[in-house]
């Protein structure tokens, strides 16, 4: 399996990278009872941890919730926070011992068996909660969650509580970066109160972060305030947070230069030219592990073809990823030449340059993959897309024009947006896409497994296009069982390599974080994540 090394190798890179960007804000003094508004977009599904895999419920569970482990806001170095410690001696077989002096906001006592407990909600196929992937390779996770068939246990058989503040955790095979892993929020724990009357969490979340949700209201507002009592030592350095729900985050930036707003942490292309202008040294740029890709139904027939592969290649060919980063996004986005990311690094798994020629621009040999693999499905493609967040709209229609261009063919790729990121990913989970879509991923941890796995794997919490491999797949789990860094890496790589040799999803371009604030903010920065590290702005 992946090793603490190779965690410890991408995390280097990423430290580097952003250390070479500088950061943005400065100054000391501040307001510890003043609140920020910020920019946000409402989440697709209640905010359960184990039911959260988008950026807009995973900015407020960051905010609310802390797990076994955190990840660096500078480095994305996975480190201990609840977690006193975590044994193994076969990377199999884990003893996790949690801090004492934890509890949740309501008063009650953070214990081993608010993870136990969070775990087996998180992984029954009965809660349907979209991140129970993610307890996969716990021993007894088919049985909670079987692939078909009744669900036959409540419990995960590998998941025994052994003392108050101790639980052990069996996996089905080695897996020795498990550890790493644990700062994603799925493994947060949770409170009775959480299972007692679920209903009233889900309206009211209560967990054990530096802030509080004091009320939320979809389609225009949550607000967030510090909690007085929080235990840790990353505590708020601000009096809480409004995030106020955005369609267009145009309209938030003329917020934010009106003094409407403090904080947006999306500049929207349109404004790119203008923003060092506008906001001088209020404004922050920096590397980050995400990437936006488009991908594919593989579930309509159409994606499915002898000659699909071919179309596939043949789209990404015509698209002109350098122009579009130039011009719309002013150089704030660099053209993908992988599936992963440059912040992880050569020793990480990066490999620059491994789409070859599948990415670069040549319109003459895309037309020609295309009509060799039998033409664009029903003769033409349309690209969906949320149009509230991240100047989708621009690009999307950039891409078109380029496709449209190699092909000859005004009416060759048209662009479908869908008003919010909700309603976006509603389609998308209900399996309603027709044609390629919209499909960009931040990372959940600085591994490359998690570039590939979640997003590739059969039937993984992320691959919503439902792309299937079996060579893919057992590539994958034998780099899950080895434990010497070298070897686990190559084997992801040469899993990447399947995705490109299908053509699973298309790679744009890897994208940087940005942020743009009021005169009333200081101590802004972003993490490795492109998340606003919240409980570190201060506010005069």
């Amino acid at each position: 399996m992946r090793t603490s090394t190779h965690a410890r190798w991408a995390v280097c890179a990423m430290a580097f990278a952003l250390a070479t960007a500088g950061c943005g804000g400065g100054g000391d003094s501040g307001d510890s009872e003043a609140v920020l508004s910020a920019s946000w977009g409402d989440p697709q599904n209640p905010l359960e941890p184990a039911n959260t895999n988008e950026v807009q419920g995973g900015k407020v569970l960051d905010m609310i919730f802390r797990g076994l482990k955190r990840y660096d806001p500078e480095t994305g170095e996975a480190q201990d926070m609840l977690a006193e410690k975590i044994e193994t001696s076969d990377s199999q077989n884990f003893t996790i011992t949690v801090k004492d002096g934890w509890t949740f906001s309501n008063g009650e006592k953070v214990t081993a068996q608010s993870f136990v407990d969070a775990w087996n909600y998180g992984a029954s196929l009965r809660n349907n909660q979209r991140n129970a992937y993610f307890f996969g390779y716990i021993e007894g996770y088919d049985q909670v969650h079987p692939e078909e068939g009744e669900q036959t246990a409540d419990t995960m058989s590998g998941l025994k509580v052994t003392g108050d503040r101790t639980f052990t955790v069996k996996l089905t095979q080695k897996f020795s970066t498990f550890p790493d892993t644990l700062g994603y929020n799925a493994f947060a724990p949770l409170p009775r109160a959480f299972f007692d009357d679920h209903d009233a969490w889900v309206n009211k979340p209560v967990g054990n972060g530096p802030y509080l949700v004091d009320a939320y209201t979809r389609g225009s507002q949550m607000s967030l305030r510090t909690w007085d009592d929080y235990p840790g030592d990353d505590r708020a350095q601000n009096g809480g947070v409004d995030l106020k729900v955005y369609t267009d985050n145009n309209t938030a930036y003329t917020d934010l230069l009106a003094g409407n707003l403090d904080l947006v942490d999306d500049v929207p292309a349109a404004q790119l030219r203008n923003v060092k202008n506008d906001l001088g040294d209020r404004y922050l740029n920096t590397p980050a592990g995400i990437i936006q890709t488009l991908a594919f139904p593989f579930y309509d027939d159409a994606w499915n073809t002898a000659g699909a592969t071919k179309v596939r290649q043949g789209l990404s060919m015509a698209i002109d990823r350098e122009q579009i980063t130039d011009t719309i996004f002013q150089k704030t986005r660099t053209p993908a030449t992988d599936w992963t990311s440059p912040v992880l690094g050569e020793d990480g798994g990066f490999q620059a340059g491994l789409c070859g020629e599948f990415c670069e621009f040549k319109p003459d040999e895309a037309k020609k993959l295309i009509e060799e693999g039998g033409g664009l499905p029903g003769g033409r493609v349309t690209i969906t897309f949320n149009a509230d967040t991240g100047s989708h709209s621009e690009w999307v229609n950039a891409v078109c024009n380029s496709i449209n261009n190699a092909l000859d063919d005004e009416r060759a790729c048209t662009a479908n947006p869908v008003g919010t990121f909700a309603d976006f990913r509603n389609q998308i989970t209900d399996r309603k896409m027709t044609g390629p879509f919209r499909a960009g991923w931040q990372m959940d941890y600085p591994l490359i497994q998690n570039f590939l796995q979640p997003l590739y794997y059969t039937n993984a919490s992320s691959n919503d296009g439902k792309w299937s491999n079996q060579e893919f797949d057992d590539l994958v789990d034998r780099a899950n069982q080895e434990t010497d860094t070298a070897k686990a890496v190559d084997l992801f790589q040469q899993a990447e390599e399947v995705v490109r040799d299908n053509m699973a999803a298309i790679p744009l371009w890897y994208q940087n974080g940005s942020a743009g604030w009021s005169e009333r903010l200081s101590d802004v920065k972003l993490n490795p994540f492109s998340v606003p590290v919240y409980e570190q702005i201060k506010v005069s």
